[in-house]
C-alpha cells in the first residue's frame, strides 16, 4: 500500500497494523521525535526522517541543515479521525495544499516577532457592550456586523463568529482585526470576547483570568446564544483564547452552545513554560509577556491587595511566577503543577464532541511540537490538529511580503464557510460508526 506522508513523498510500505489503520492519514514520519514523546505516532519502519521534524529539532545537531530544511515549502500534517478528514479535504483544501511561508522569516521566532511588526491595522467598526458576572466581574464585549448581508439577510440565522485573543490581547490586536474584518465580507457578524482587564477596562473584582477558568466564556457563549438562538455559533480562539476555548469544549461536551471551533493554541502549560523560560525565548517573548501581567495588576492595585500582595507579584519575571503569586492565589490552586494540570488541554481530547480544528506549528517557540496530543486527535472525530512545519507562535507569514494575510487568515474563511455552509455533514461526525478508521 502507499503510505502518503504530508511531508515528504509517498513511499511504498508493507501493510499496517489495525490499530494504525485506523488512524488519520497525516502521520508524522519521524523515530526520534517518537522518542521524544509518547504522544507522537507511531511510525513504520520504512518511513524516512521527516524533514519539517529536522527543521524543529535538527538545529540542536546541525542548525544548518534545520535552517535549509525548514525553508522548503511543505504540505501541512492533518492528523485526525476518518470522518472529519472526509470533511476538511473537500471544504477546506487550504488543509492539503502546499503552504508557502515567508522565506526570509526561516525559523519560529522571526516569523513570531515579525508578524507583529509588519501586519497591517485595518478599520474595523466596533461597538461595545459590557456583561455583568455572577461574582461581580464585567466583561467587555466588541461587536462588529455588516448589516443588509445578500448572503445571509436574515439577521435572526446570521452565523457568528466569536473571537478570543491571547494572553494581555484584546480586540485591537493586528491579528483580531484581519480575522473580524474577514468574517464581516464573508458576511458574518463578529464578536471579540475580551477578558477581563485586557481592554483597559478597571477590573471590579480581584479575579482577572486563567487558562484553566470557562466561566467567563461560557456566560458570553449563553449570552450570545440568548439573543441569537437561531444563529449558528462558532469559536475562534488564538493562544491563551484558544486554550479557554478547548478547555470549554471538554468540560461542556456537546452542551458548549457552538457549532465548532478553530484554534491556534498551546496544548501544555507545562511545555509552554518551560520553552518560555529557555534564555533567548526569555528575552524576546517572556519578559514582555510578564510585563503587560504585571502592568495590568499595578493598573488594578486597590482591587488586587485584597487577596494578594501586589509588590510581590510585581517582582515576578516569569509567567510562572506571575502564576504562583497570582493565578493560583486568585483562582484557587496550591501550586503551579495544579494549575498547569488544570489548564492543559492535551489530556482533555476525548472529551470533546464538539468539532474544533487545531492550527499549531512545528517551529512554535510557545508550543514544542513534542507536546500535541497527536495520537489522541489520530483517533478522534471531532479534533484535528493541522500542523505546518514553519509558522512560529500565530506567525504563519506567507509570501515574499507579508503585510496583509498569512496562512490563518486563508484557512479560517474556508473553514467557517465549511461550518456553515455543510451543518448536516458536521453534525454526522458525531454519529456512531462500525468503524472509525482512518485513511493511511
Amino acid at each position: 500500500m502507499t503510505c502518503n506522508n504530508r511531508w515528504g513523498p509517498a513511499r511504498t510500505c508493507g501493510p499496517t497494523s489495525p490499530s494504525q489503520g485506523a488512524g488519520a492519514s497525516r502521520v508524522l514520519g519521524s523515530r526520534k521525535s517518537a522518542a521524544k514523546s509518547a504522544e507522537l505516532l507511531p511510525e513504520p519502519p520504512e518511513w524516512h526522517l521527516d524533514g519539517a521534524l529536522l527543521s524543529a529539532f535538527g538545529s540542536r545537531r546541525c542548525p544548518l541543515l534545520g535552517l535549509l530544511l525548514g525553508c522548503v515549502p511543505q504540505r501541512p500534517q492533518l492528523v485526525t479521525g476518518s470522518r472529519f478528514l472526509a470533511f476538511l479535504e473537500p471544504h477546506c483544501p487550504i488543509t492539503v495544499e502546499t503552504f508557502y511561508p515567508t522565506l526570509w522569516c526561516f525559523e519560529g521566532r522571526l516569523q513570531t516577532i515579525f508578524r507583529v511588526l509588519l501586519q497591517s491595522r485595518p478599520l474595523v467598526p466596533y461597538c461595545s457592550e459590557v456583561l455583568q458576572t455572577l461574582d461581580g466581574g464585567r466583561l467587555l464585549l466588541d461587536c462588529a456586523e455588516q448589516h443588509g448581508s445578500s448572503q445571509y439577510p436574515d439577521p435572526a440565522t446570521q452565523p457568528i463568529v466569536l473571537l478570543l485573543p491571547g494572553l494581555t490581547g484584546n480586540s485591537q490586536e493586528a491579528y483580531i482585526l484581519h480575522l473580524v474584518d474577514q468574517a464581516l465580507r464573508d458576511g458574518y457578524r463578529a464578536v471579540v470576547f475580551n477578558n477581563r482587564g485586557c481592554r483597559g477596562e478597571a477590573l471590579s473584582t480581584h479575579r482577572a483570568f486563567c487558562a484553566s477558568n470557562t466561566e467567563d466564556l461560557k456566560t458570553v457563549v449563553n449570552h450570545i446564544k440568548h439573543r441569537y438562538s437561531q444563529a449558528p455559533l462558532l469559536a475562534l480562539g488564538i493562544s491563551l483564547g484558544g486554550i479557554l476555548v478547548l478547555n470549554h469544549l471538554a468540560r461542556m461536551g456537546q452542551a458548549a452552545g457552538l457549532v465548532a471551533t478553530l484554534t491556534s493554541a498551546c496544548w501544555d502549560s507545562f511545555e509552554t513554560t518551560r520553552s518560555l523560560e529557555t534564555p533567548l525565548n526569555s528575552l524576546l517573548f517572556t519578559q514582555h509577556l510578564t510585563a503587560g501581567l504585571c502592568q495590568m495588576m499595578d493598573q488594578n492595585r486597590k482591587v488586587m491587595e485584597k487577596v494578594v500582595n501586589v509588590d510581590f507579584v510585581l517582582q515576578a519575571h516569569t509567567i510562572r511566577q506571575f502564576d504562583e503569586r497570582y493565578t493560583c492565589v486568585a483562582f484557587g490552586y496550591q501550586d503551579c503543577v495544579t494549575y498547569y494540570q488544570a489548564a492543559s488541554p492535551r489530556t482533555k481530547v476525548d472529551a470533546i464532541q464538539i468539532p474544533v480544528l487545531c492550527l499549531n506549528a512545528a517551529d512554535d517557540p510557545f508550543s514544542p511540537v513534542h507536546a500535541l496530543p497527536l495520537q489522541a486527535a489520530q483517533q478522534s472525530p471531532h479534533v484535528a490538529l493541522l500542523v505546518t512545519a514553519q509558522g512560529g507562535h500565530i506567525g504563519f507569514l506567507a509570501g515574499l511580503l507579508p503585510w496583509q494575510h498569512c496562512y490563518l487568515s486563508r484557512l479560517f474563511p474556508q473553514y467557517a464557510q465549511a461550518v456553515f455552509q455543510h451543518p448536516a455533514e458536521l453534525r454526522g461526525l458525531s454519529a456512531p460508526s462500525p468503524s472509525q478508521g482512518g485513511k493511511s
